[in-house]
C-alpha cells in the first residue's frame, strides 16, 4: 500500500488535535479521522436546548491539567478564568443549617466558615497543612507530565517528601484523611476529588482513589480548576485551528473501522468509512489512537484489553436556570455558593454509603453530586436573547456506575436524575424546578446523560470518562513496547501504533498531555 501520510490519528478529540498540531508543525503529513460531524470529542460547546442561545460545555466542563506550555507551543490563545470560590458544602446539624465555604481569595473568611462548622481551629489548620503538602507535590509532579516518563524511584525523588509519597502513592487515601481530619463534612470534601468519574471508596487497596485524587490536585501545578471562556468548544476550536495551520488534514464524518498495525518494516493501514459511507484505506508510517484502549483493541481485531471492561460512574446533568435558587443557608450569597464547586450529600459517611449501595446494585440515597455554574465566571456562553439573571448549571453525580444502568438504561437514568435533584432540593429554600428556564417548546431546560449515554455518544467503553482506570504518572521497571513509545507512556506493544488519548499512562481530563507525549514519541524516532 502507498503510504500517503506519515501519521494517521484516529479521533479528533482535543488530544488528537494537540498531536496533529505538533506533528504538522514538524513537517509531517498528518491526517485526522473523526467519526462525528465535528471535531472536539467530549470537549465541545453546544446549544442543548431548542431555541435557547446558550452554549453549554456538554460533556467536559472545567480545565485543570492543560499545560500553558502546550498552548504556547501551538500558538493557541484561550482564556481560562480562575474561580475565587473553591467550594461550598451545605450542612445541617442540631437543627442548624450552614455551609462550609472555601474562599481562595480570603483565608480569614474560610477559617471562620471552618470554625462555624467544627467549633475550633483544628480542622482549618489540618486543611491548610494537607493542601500545602498537595500543592508542593503539584509543583514537582506537574512539569514531569510533559517530560519522558520517570520511573517510580525517579518520581519519588522528585516529590522529595516521604509523608506525601506514602499518603498519596502508597497507602489508601482514607488512612490519611481519617488521621488528618476529624470532621465528617471536611473529610468528604477532600475525598470527592478521588471519586470524580471513578467508582471506588476511600480504603480501596487498588489505590484507584489515590490515582484519581492525584490528577485532580496536581493540575497546572496548583490544582486549580479553571473556567474556559467561551466554553470547552473555544478550547478545541482553537486547537483545531492550530492543527490546520500546521498543515494537518481534518476529516469529519469518517468512522475508522479497522487498524492493521503493520510490522517493523511495513506501514500501518487504517480502514474507514468516509462521509458518503464509502469504505477506504489509507497507509501511514504511524497510527495514533485517540480512542479508548479497549476501542483500539476492537479496531485491531481483538476482544478488548485486560479482559475487564472499563466502567464509568457518573451522571451528567446540564441545566439552564431563570435565576439561581435560594439556599436554606441564608448567610451565604447563592452567587458565592455556586461560584465554585457546590457539594451535595458528599460527607465522608454519605460517600461511603453511596458506594456500598451502588456496589450492592442499588441507586444511592441520598445521591451525592457536585455542581458548577459556568456562567458566573463567563457570561459569554449566554447569547443576547437569554434573559438577564439566567445561569447554566452542570450537575455531576457520583457513585453511579454503568452496571446500575445495564438492565433498564432509560428507567434507571430517570430514577438517578430524580435522586440527585431530590438531594439538591434538600439544601435549597425553594424547588429547583421553579428556577428552570424552558425551551422553545415549553420544556424544562434540563439534559441528563448517564454512563451508557456517553458510551453511545462518544464511544467511551462503559461511559468511562478516563477511557480506563487512571495510572500513576511513573513506570515500574523498564518501558514497555518500542523504546520511545515506552519512554513517553504511549506504547501499545505494536511498534507503529501509539495511544494519544486519555488511556495513555498520563491521561485523563482535558489536558492535551497524551497528545503531546505521543507526538514526542513519534518525533523522537
Amino acid at each position: 500500500m502507498t503510504v500517503a501520510y506519515d501519521v494517521v490519528i484516529v479521533g479528533g478529540g482535543h488530544n488528537g488535535l494537540v498531536a496533529a498540531g505538533y506533528l504538522g508543525r514538524a513537517g509531517l503529513r498528518v491526517l485526522v479521522l473523526e467519526r462525528l460531524g465535528r471535531v472536539g470529542g467530549a470537549a465541545v460547546s453546544e446549544r442543548a436546548f431548542a431555541g435557547v442561545d446558550a452554549r453549554l460545555s456538554r460533556y467536559s466542563y472545567l480545565v485543570s491539567l492543560l499545560p500553558r506550555r502546550i498552548l504556547a507551543d501551538l500558538g493557541v490563545r484561550v482564556e481560562l478564568r480562575r474561580r475565587r470560590i473553591s467550594s461550598y458544602t451545605p450542612w445541617q446539624r442540631d437543627g442548624r443549617a450552614g455551609g462550609l465555604l472555601v474562599d481562595g481569595g480570603d483565608a480569614g473568611r474560610t477559617g471562620e466558615s471552618f470554625r462555624e462548622l467544627t467549633g475550633g481551629e483544628r480542622e482549618f489548620a489540618a486543611w491548610r497543612e494537607f493542601y500545602g503538602m498537595t500543592g508542593r507535590v503539584a509543583e514537582r509532579v506537574f512539569p514531569s507530565l510533559t517530560e519522558p516518563l520517570p520511573s517510580r524511584a525517579e518520581l519519588r525523588a522528585r516529590v522529595d517528601d516521604p509523608v506525601a509519597w506514602a499518603e498519596l502513592f502508597e497507602r489508601p487515601l482514607g488512612e490519611a484523611l481519617e488521621r488528618r481530619f476529624a470532621d465528617d463534612v471536611v473529610r468528604g470534601v477532600v475525598l470527592t476529588d478521588a471519586l470524580i468519574g471513578t467508582f471506588t471508596h476511600a480504603h480501596d487497596p487498588s489505590l484507584r482513589q489515590n490515582r484519581c485524587f492525584l490528577y485532580h490536585v496536581v493540575g497546572g501545578g496548583t490544582g486549580d480548576w479553571d473556567v474556559p471562556v467561551g466554553g470547552m468548544g473555544a478550547v478545541t476550536g482553537a486547537l483545531a485551528e492550530a492543527a490546520l495551520a500546521g498543515g494537518a488534514e481534518l476529516r469529519t464524518g469518517c468512522e475508522v473501522v479497522a487498524v492493521d498495525p503493520g510490522g517493523a518494516a511495513g506501514p500501518a493501514e487504517v480502514g474507514y468509512l468516509d462521509a458518503d459511507g464509502v469504505e477506504r484505506q489509507v497507509g501511514a508510517r504511524w497510527v495514533l489512537c485517540n480512542a479508548a484502549p479497549a476501542e483500539l483493541e476492537r479496531l485491531l481485531g481483538g476482544e478488548g484489553r485486560g479482559g475487564e471492561r472499563p466502567e464509568g460512574a457518573q451522571l451528567k446533568v446540564n441545566m439552564l436556570l431563570r435565576r439561581l435558587p435560594r439556599l436554606r443557608d441564608g448567610a451565604v450569597d447563592p452567587r458565592d455558593a455556586f461560584g465554585g464547586t457546590f457539594h451535595v450529600a458528599e460527607s465522608y459517611r454519605e460517600l461511603e454509603g453511596a458506594y456500598r449501595a451502588a456496589a450492592a446494585g442499588r441507586l444511592p440515597s441520598p445521591a451525592p453530586s457536585e455542581i458548577y455554574c459556568h456562567s458566573l465566571a463567563d457570561r459569554s456562553i449566554l447569547g443576547p436573547g437569554v434573559p438577564e439573571g439566567s445561569h447554566t448549571l452542570t450537575l455531576f453525580g457520583l457513585q453511579l456506575p454503568a452496571r446500575l444502568f445495564a438492565e433498564d438504561p432509560v428507567g434507571v437514568r430517570a430514577a438517578a436524575l430524580a435522586g440527585v435533584l431530590a438531594a439538591l432540593d434538600g439544601v435549597l429554600a425553594e424547588p429547583l424546578a421553579d428556577c428552570l428556564a424552558v425551551d422553545a417548546a415549553g420544556r424544562p431546560c434540563l439534559e441528563v446523560r448517564g454512563p451508557l449515554d456517553l458510551e453511545a455518544d462518544l464511544r467511551l467503553p462503559g461511559g468511562n470518562i478516563f477511557h480506563r482506570d487512571l495510572a500513576f504518572p511513573f513506570r515500574d521497571g523498564e518501558p514497555g513496547g518500542a523504546a520511545d513509545a515506552g519512554r513517553w507512556g504511549v506504547g501499545t506493544g505494536r511498534p507503529r501504533v501509539l495511544v494519544c488519548g486519555a488511556g495513555a499512562v498520563r491521561g485523563g481530563g482535558v489536558s492535551g498531555i497524551p497528545g503531546h507525549n505521543a507526538a514526542m514519541a513519534v518525533l523522537g524516532r
